[in-house]
């Protein structure tokens, strides 16, 4: 006698014989997906309604499902849905609970439907909501960049390149550059948006819908921007996921960066910050710059899955949930976490101050000459020669006397003493993009306008 079905899965039909346990687990992927719950619901009613419009479901047939598929709905909200063993995913589940309720009816819902369509169309409804989540948190970090730069103009403290002491700077200017950074993956998130809003429903298997349903009613039913015009591509399509990882791991990497100078700012060496007592362990930033490599990882991940494929749908693309999945968690949280972080963030004025020296103005010492009329190669190296003699003498560059500046070049006279002065200094570099009290203001003018 041949064994009987363990089980009937969308796809049974003529399949016999029993699954392997462990085939089964490896398989399911209702313990990561079921968070599509929602998405799976709207498209399923949706769809039921498109439907009605071609004559395959009754107006009564289709409230019978769509009052069906709410109830379901509903138990996923209030977490009294019961998972069954035979339950392969969230649509597999969805639609055996379906007919539970409403009887043999609930099988009409997929007709001409596939899950290659349904799945990805969840997968494009659920990202779509999530963005707007990430977005507000992205903006979050903005805002509270821009209000604490605007409040804390008057600090100033050393910048560096190669992490070595360079030019005097606005404390606000430092905020500002990684709110910059920030800024460019809000503008990024945003034009990523349309590519993520392409309705994948109706194209079925692959071919394409053999009932005629209206997709450019489900579109405008489920709000998405546009239709995949071409089926093959709509159920096998997953750049949108790339995208959104690639833009996840440029944004993480951002953070990190951030979340760098702040470890190293807030060392017993430095000491310019202290975080606040949730955020006191730097390791918690180190956590941050560690979360940016996982990200990371996801992408590279499921490009790796991606790059192989033939065309349309095929079994692989299942990895794309968990990856995606998680980036969108970690950079949610990253995004607020980093806005906690600065927002409750003390800044030791003082110490930032104690830590310029007057060699940080040697750049304004070759100005100096340049506005003399010596070209500035040459004032570069009258400049170094000046820092060298200071530190011979083991003295400061503005405890040089009129006399050693003439040795050095006749250019030099008693107005010399004018560029030892660390506001003036940052109120020279008054041009776009500058450090001047002016220019940090329309950074601050910059960033607000994006924000609304």
């Amino acid at each position: 006698m041949s064994e009987q079905p363990t089980k009937q899965k969308l796809w049974g039909g003529r399949f016999t014989g029993k699954t392997d346990p462990l085939m089964h687990a490896f398989n399911q992927s209702l313990k990561y997906d079921q968070r599509m719950h929602a998405a799976d619901i709207r498209g399923s009613i949706a769809y039921a309604k498109a439907l009605t419009l071609v004559g395959i479901l009754t107006q009564e047939e289709e409230i019978k499902i769509t009052d069906g598929l709410r109830k379901v709905g509903q138990e996923w909200i209030d977490g009294v849905f019961q998972i069954q063993a035979d339950d392969e995913d969230i649509h597999t589940a969805n639609e055996r609970r379906l007919s539970e309720i409403i009887g043999p009816l609930g099988g009409k819902l997929h007709t001409g439907r596939s899950r290659n369509d349904q799945v990805a169309t969840d997968m494009r409804l659920w990202l779509l909501e999530e963005v707007k989540d990430v977005e507000q948190g992205l903006k979050g970090l903005i805002r509270v960049m821009v209000e604490r730069a605007d409040t804390e103009k008057d600090i100033l403290l050393p910048g560096y390149t190669h992490l070595q002491r360079g030019q005097p700077i606005r404390w606000s200017h430092l905020l500002l550059s990684h709110a910059f950074s920030f800024r460019s993956d809000l503008e990024r998130l945003q034009q990523l948006i349309p590519r993520i809003s392409v309705l994948p429903l109706g194209c079925g298997a692959l071919a394409g819908n053999p009932f005629v349903v209206d997709r450019q009613f489900l579109a405008k039913e489920l709000g998405f921007q546009s239709i995949a015009e071409n089926s093959l591509w709509g159920v096998g399509d997953r750049d949108f996921i790339v995208e959104f990882l690639m833009w996840a791991s440029l944004a993480m990497t951002h953070i990190s960066r951030m979340a760098e100078d702040l470890v190293i700012y807030s060392t017993a060496e430095f000491g310019f910050v202290t975080l606040s007592d949730a955020y006191r362990k730097p390791r918690f930033l180190e956590l941050l710059r560690g979360k940016s490599g996982r990200v990371f990882g996801n992408m590279a991940g499921f490009l790796m899955t991606l790059k192989g494929l033939p065309s349309t749908y095929n079994k692989d693309l299942q990895e794309d949930k968990e990856p995606l999945f998680d980036a969108v968690d970690n950079v949610s949280a990253s995004f607020k976490i980093a806005e906690g972080v600065v927002s409750t963030l003390e800044v030791h004025a003082d110490k930032m101050r104690k830590a310029l020296t007057m060699d940080v103005l040697a750049t304004d010492l070759a100005d100096y000459l340049v506005r003399k009329g010596i070209p500035f190669r040459e004032t570069h190296h009258i400049s170094g020669r000046a820092v060298a003699l200071a530190e011979s003498r083991k003295c400061q560059l503005n405890e040089l006397t009129i006399t050693d500046f003439k040795g050095l070049n006749e250019k030099f006279s008693e107005d010399i003493h004018d560029v030892f002065d660390f506001e003036a200094s940052v109120e020279r570099r008054e041009s776009i993009g500058g450090t001047s009290r002016k220019m940090v203001e329309r950074q601050i003018a910059v960033l607000r306008a994006a924000l609304n």
